[in-house]
């Protein structure tokens, strides 16, 4: 036959069992985290298994090579690293440019308009306007100060909440449903040990009340002893933190902003007279930073040294999350906490390894609390695809609370006084199923087929047998039926269940043939369209169903999966299907879609990435089916690479997705992935802190103390990032100037540090000060730190009027680049809106209005921030005279996106870069950067800026990138000052 050439298709993968391939990517896995450089596996490989290592390797960017031959032929596995050799060539060919006689007399012409001694970087230029401003601008923040109230006030605020809940038949109602919470019987047992330890670890499942009850736990506590406090309480997203702030406020019978605050980055409310105050991990990381241990008195000011002696307590609620702020926070708070005797932490989780925070924190007492969720019966690829293939799908039907109350007291009468005909009238009944057929009773655990078993009622363990009961459940005892018919010595009634459990057996290896045919022709790497499909239909058709929540990876994945559903005849009948997408890049306006319940005789179908299993609470979903796979971002050290790949998901992963499927009635969870697969699962993702460039926290460790090393302290974090990982950070923030050759904190450091992003968009702004360049700089930044304002739409039409759209605004700006398009965006929507047309220009251009909005915001808070620290004197109009120049433009984005540029190079119908670092990446189709660039003898391919390198399962691109001529970039991305006349310096 034809041989296929090797990776001619992506979705070719190694033919080999489900165990070999957890097996070899688990090896890869260790070795990644290993400080060994090459890996050697042994001889035993099949040439499936070889194969296999090498796809593996390719997507972990690492390199493989098999050497020797027959049964001796072995798989070397290398990390790649960064040639210091060839980046030295490259940095030497950059400084050694020529400037063309056009370039000069450009350069000439630039220099004549804005001579550089204007804006140096001297006493006289920004660094003095700072000093000079310092004390004018500097506004207190007294959020996090203790109220000035004494312990008298303390008690009458508690006894005035105690009146008030007692004179409001609602807020009475409130206090009651609080009562039955599962975490309010802990509750003097929480309040006793947070005042006898300094760390406490709460491990809450979900919905036992952690996150709204714990906090005022403590709150009245404290009053009810006359004791002045504040309560500082983070959240890792800023919904969280207004929503939670808000939902105790009314429990309270209060105003947001009188005894509950909250502090997000763009908007505050309360102040210094609120005991119990809500905010991000990142604000109390600032918080930390500016008043940390490092900090002398001399340096830090009486209220910044007050407002943290004054915090009482600080509350770390879903440490599981683990991101970069949470992690480097939680280390400075340990090592804050042996001096401020008075300060007690409370760390609060659902899914956690309770033993591992426990032992950081010197062996910390835990206190578990059980939560409240409804039973969620749970299956596997194995089950999946025999429901698929024989069409079983009776188990789907969910129980009423009245049904289940009517088994409960049939199977209680059966027991007790031997009256089997109201069970078996129910059993029987219509629409009952597997669901009935198997229901375990609320207090005992016991079952129908365990009840007769115990009874000797073979007839009736025939009937349900016979129905495909499952004879493995276990009561609350412990037992099964089998074990009820042998207690009670009816042999005939065990040996029955005895053979079925045989035959079961036999249909498991059923199964798992099934299990091996099905991987033997699909790659378990990627997500089964038709499979979810098929299962989709089986669900709809053999079920009452309401709501189905189905989780992919990504946004491509839903893409795919909705055109495969709406192009199929069955789903295409909108009265009875509603298929919706939910993602972070859908509108606001869409998303809120998939909350309402749809008609009666409707389905529901949402499509969405893994944002639905804990910051998305959709009431009416009973049915989940899980790809097991979600998109993550890792960062390679060793080449300097970013990935945005879909990988496993973890333990944890699961159990939220399983979850979601019974936060309101019973449900049911398809995994799409095998036992042993769903065995092999890590326990838990990796922390953030070990797969993300850390520039911004290394900075922020010099800040706490410039004396301490930074790789020094991170190595106090629970999990500390890999010595390339620091290394390469560190370099970054000495290219930039923030730390010198030593380590040492510059004072550019120290002024880039005390803006709320990352150092590289701090040097950005300074310089767009510099060129009379603001306001564009503060929507890149802006829009870099939040997201891209333009809308991914779901039809193929749309999506080529979207790019035409955003290729349109980057012309506005001279040029093609992805940086243009958001600034053109930003400014057309202003003066759009200035006439009362920002819907229109919206809707034309394909942005989301609420994305601009919140651009806008974020604007005025990040220019506040400059005025604050004395950057500016007054409005970034008054510094953005510039902001319509191209070769300024240019100039300010290339200051933020050095050393991150290579140059195009054309083949067919894409472009390519060869990136500084040696890379040769594609531009991503998204890009207004990704049409061929036509080049002639007058007009040579330009370099292209981009923020990061990407490994996809597409390979490598660069995203968000910009075209520029080479005159910008060498003149300012390094500071280099060329001087008329001396072009080659």
């Amino acid at each position: 036959g034809n041989k296929k050439k090797k990776g001619a298709n992506k979705n070719d993968f190694p033919k080999v069992s489900e165990t070999s391939r957890t097996r070899i990517t688990r090896i890869l896995e260790v070795f990644w985290k290993s400080n060994d450089g090459v890996y050697k596996f042994k001889e035993d490989l099949s040439r499936f298994e070889r194969a296999t290592v090498h796809v593996l390797c390719r997507r972990m960017g690492m390199k493989s090579k098999s050497f020797g031959n027959g049964q001796q032929r072995r798989v070397h596995v290398f990390k790649l690293h960064h040639s210091s050799n060839s980046k030295k060539k490259i940095e030497e060919k950059l400084h050694s440019f020529r400037f063309s006689e056009k370039s000069s007399a450009v350069l000439q012409d630039l220099f004549s308009r804005y001579p550089p001694d204007e804006v140096r970087m001297t006493e006289e230029g920004v660094g003095g306007s700072i000093r000079k401003n310092k004390k004018s601008q500097k506004i207190t923040d007294d959020m996090f100060c203790k109220p000035a109230m004494s312990d008298s006030d303390t008690v009458n605020k508690f006894e005035s909440l105690a009146t008030r809940i007692e004179k409001s038949p609602s807020l009475k109602q409130i206090a009651q449903e609080r009562s039955k919470l599962p975490i309010a019987s802990f509750k003097d047992s929480i309040t006793s040990t947070i005042q006898s330890h300094q760390v406490v670890l709460i491990c809450g499942e979900t919905g036992c009340g952690k996150t709204t009850q714990v906090p005022q736990f403590i709150l009245d506590h404290e009053w009810s002893r006359g004791n002045t406090c504040k309560v500082i309480c983070t959240q890792p997203r800023r919904i969280s933190a207004t929503s939670v702030a808000e939902r105790i406020a009314s429990e309270r019978g209060e105003n947001i902003g009188d005894s509950v605050g909250y502090k997000i980055r763009l908007e505050s409310k309360g102040g210094r007279h609120s005991s119990l105050v809500f905010c991000t991990n990142g604000i109390l990381l600032r918080v930390l930073v500016s008043k940390g241990p490092g900090r002398s008195k001399k340096k830090a000011s009486k209220s910044s040294l007050n407002s943290f002696l004054d915090i009482t307590h600080i509350i770390v609620d879903e440490i599981h999350e683990r991101d970069r702020f949470s992690d480097l926070m939680l280390a400075i708070i340990r090592d804050l906490l042996p001096s401020y005797p008075h300060l007690r932490l409370v760390l609060m989780s659902a899914t956690i390894d309770a033993e591992r925070f426990s032992m950081y924190f010197g062996n910390c007492p835990v206190i578990q609390v059980p939560g409240f969720t409804h039973p969620v019966r749970t299956f596997y690829l194995e089950d999946v695809l025999s429901v698929v293939r024989q069409g079983d799908g009776e188990h789907l039907s969910p129980l009423s609370e009245e049904f289940k109350v009517a088994l409960d007291e049939a199977i209680d009468s059966a027991s007790s006084n031997a009256d089997f005909d109201p069970l078996l009238e129910l059993l029987s009944s219509e629409g009952g199923g597997l669901n009935v057929f198997n229901y375990q009773h609320s207090r005992t655990g016991v079952t129908p087929l365990m009840l007769f078993a115990g009874k000797g009622r073979v007839g009736d363990i025939y009937m349900l047998l016979s129905f495909g009961v499952d004879c493995r459940i276990k009561c609350k005892a412990g037992k099964t039926a089998y074990d009820f018919a042998q207690q009670e010595n009816h042999a005939e009634a065990a040996e029955v269940i005895r053979k079925h459990m045989e035959k079961a057996h036999m249909d498991s290896e059923e199964e798992r043939t099934l299990l091996e045919k099905y991987l033997s022709n699909v790659n378990p790497e990627l997500t089964d369209c038709i499979l979810i499909e098929q299962l989709l239909g089986r669900i709809c058709s053999d079920s009452t169903v309401g709501a189905i929540l189905v989780f992919l990876p990504g946004w491509d994945d839903i893409q795919r999966m909705r055109e495969k559903l709406l192009s199929n005849p069955f789903f295409k009948d909108q009265a009875k299907f509603l298929i919706l997408p939910l993602h972070s890049m859908v509108p606001l306006t869409e998303q809120k879609k998939v909350f309402r319940r749809p008609p009666p005789g409707c389905f529901k179908i949402v499509l969405s990435t893994n944002i639905a299993e804990t910051s998305v609470t959709i009431d009416d979903i009973i049915c989940v089916i899980d790809s097991g796979r979600m998109k993550e971002k890792s960062y390679d050290p060793y080449i300097n690479v970013s990935s945005l790949q879909s990988s496993w998901i973890s333990k944890a992963n699961a159990r939220q997705r399983e979850g979601r499927a019974g936060r309101c009635r019973p449900g049911v969870c398809y995994h799409l992935y095998s036992k042993v697969r769903a065995a092999s699962l890590p326990d838990y993702q990796v922390p953030e802190i070990k797969r993300m460039p850390i520039e911004e926290l290394c900075l922020q460790v010099k800040l706490i103390d410039p004396s301490w090393k930074i790789e020094e302290f991170l190595q106090k974090t629970m999990d500390p990032p890999v010595h390339d990982t620091i290394h390469n950070a560190i370099g970054v923030l000495q290219d930039i100037g923030a730390l010198s050759p030593d380590e040492d904190l510059t004072e550019l450091g120290q002024r880039l540090g005390s803006l709320p992003v990352h150092p590289v968009t701090s040097k950005m702004l300074l310089l767009s000060i510099l060129l009379n360049c603001l306001d564009p700089a503060l929507t890149l930044a802006c829009a870099s730190d939040y997201k891209d304002p333009f809308i991914l739409p779901m039809h193929p039409d749309e999506r080529n009027k979207a790019d035409e759209a955003k290729s349109e605004l980057a012309s506005f700006y001279g040029g093609r680049g992805d940086h243009l398009a958001v600034i053109a965006a930003f400014e057309c929507w202003e003066m759009a809106k200035e006439r009362g047309e920002d819907a229109y220009f919206c809707s034309r251009y394909l942005i989301s209005p609420a994305t601009m909005k919140m651009i806008s915001r974020m604007r005025n808070q990040l220019e506040s921030e400059l005025l604050r620290n004395g950057f500016i004197q007054d409005k970034s109009s008054r510094c953005s005279l510039n902001k319509h120049d191209p070769g300024v433009l240019h100039a300010v984005v290339a200051s933020a996106l050095y050393p991150r540029i290579g140059k195009v190079a054309p083949r067919g119908k894409r472009n390519f870069v060869d990136t500084a670092d040696g890379n040769k990446v594609r531009v991503h189709p998204q890009s207004t950067a990704c049409k061929p660039w036509i080049s002639s003898s007058s007009s040579p391919p330009p370099l292209v800026m981009f923020d990061e390198i990407i490994r996809g399962d597409g390979g490598m691109h660069i995203k968000n990138c910009s075209f520029v001529g080479c005159l910008p970039f060498l003149l300012l991305a390094k500071e280099i000052v060329v001087a008329p006349g001396k072009e080659e310096e």
